[in-house]
Parts: C-alpha cells; sequence; structure tokens
C-alpha cells in the first residue's frame, strides 16, 4: 500500500492507495493510516492533488482509478456506484437512491451503506441527505458533510465552520 496525507480545510485526510488505485480516503482525526505504505505513491500522490484541486474550487469532478477492494457486499457496491454519479453541487435523498436500485423503502439500507463508503469525498456520500433535507450521518462527522455541501453550493454557506488550510503534508 502507499499512503499520503494532506491538510484541508476539513482537516487531515490520508489517502490510501495500491498501484493501481485508491483503495481508501480516511478522515485522519477518525482513523490512522496503516503501518506499511511502501508500495508506489504514483495513484496516492494523484488523489492527493486531486483533493487539493477540489478544495481550491478549480476541481469538480475526480478522474482516479479507484477500488474498495473485497470491502462491502453486492448490495453496498451497488449503492457507491450509483453514489458515485451524484453531480458536484446535486444531492440525492437515501430513499431516491434505494429506490434507483430497485428497492423502494431501503432508506435506511442505503444508509447504511453510505457510512460504509471506504472512498468519500471521491464517491461523493456527503451529497445524500434526507428525503426532508436534513443532513444525516457521515463519516466525517456532520460539520464536515455541511462544509462539503457548502463548498459545492448545495447548502447556504455559514461562516466559520473551519479555517481554509490547502497545503501538501508531504511538500518537503
Amino acid at each position: 500500500m502507499a499512503c499520503v496525507s494532506l491538510s484541508s480545510p476539513i482537516g487531515p485526510i490520508n489517502v490510501i492507495s495500491t498501484r493501481r488505485s485508491v483503495r481508501r480516503v480516511v478522515f485522519a482525526e477518525r482513523a490512522e493510516a496503516p503501518d506499511s505504505c511502501a508500495e508506489s505513491r504514483a495513484i496516492a500522490e494523484r488523489a492527493r492533488d486531486q483533493l487539493l484541486e477540489y478544495f481550491a474550487r478549480t476541481r469538480r469532478a475526480f478522474d482516479l482509478p479507484l477500488d474498495s477492494g473485497d470491502i462491502g457486499t453486492e448490495f453496498q457496491r451497488g449503492v457507491w456506484d450509483l453514489v458515485g454519479t451524484i453531480a458536484f453541487g446535486e444531492t440525492r435523498s437515501y430513499g431516491e437512491l434505494g429506490e434507483d436500485l430497485g428497492s423502494p423503502g431501503a432508506a435506511r439500507a442505503v444508509g447504511a451503506a453510505n457510512g460504509a463508503n471506504p472512498l468519500p469525498i471521491l464517491v461523493p456520500c456527503h451529497r445524500v441527505i434526507g428525503a426532508d433535507g436534513s443532513l444525516t450521518g457521515y463519516a466525517g462527522g456532520l460539520e464536515v458533510k455541511r462544509w462539503l455541501l457548502e463548498h459545492e453550493g448545495s447548502l447556504p454557506r455559514r461562516e466559520g465552520l473551519f479555517e481554509p488550510a490547502l497545503h501538501d503534508d508531504n511538500a518537503g
């Protein structure tokens, strides 16, 4: 595995990849990167660069090979694939995604799958909200979810949520 870290307006983020694909995006305050990070870092560095562009508002979509590996059930992977189609600045409800998957009434299952997403931001699970527009659950916390949606123009911006911090922790 390869690992890179970056500082962002929402806090530190670790990107974990193989030689071929991004495997995890981890909010560093919530979990640690794996100890062994010896593989080529090219994909992880590309992901870090694209995340920095996203936070700088110069990128709206990611162009990265993603692979959650053996994580997730078939249903969860179906949810993640569908979540990956939600465009920058748009939101969908858990119920709408359940309907799109052919499982009306599966809002809670969609929410659970969304919560297990190993690639937050890249697979934009923050764009999934409650049917009434409420913000519910997010691996990075609800304030991070709110910040991401405000950043994308999906919610009115509130001042003072996070201090801007866009720099590369690996820069030397």
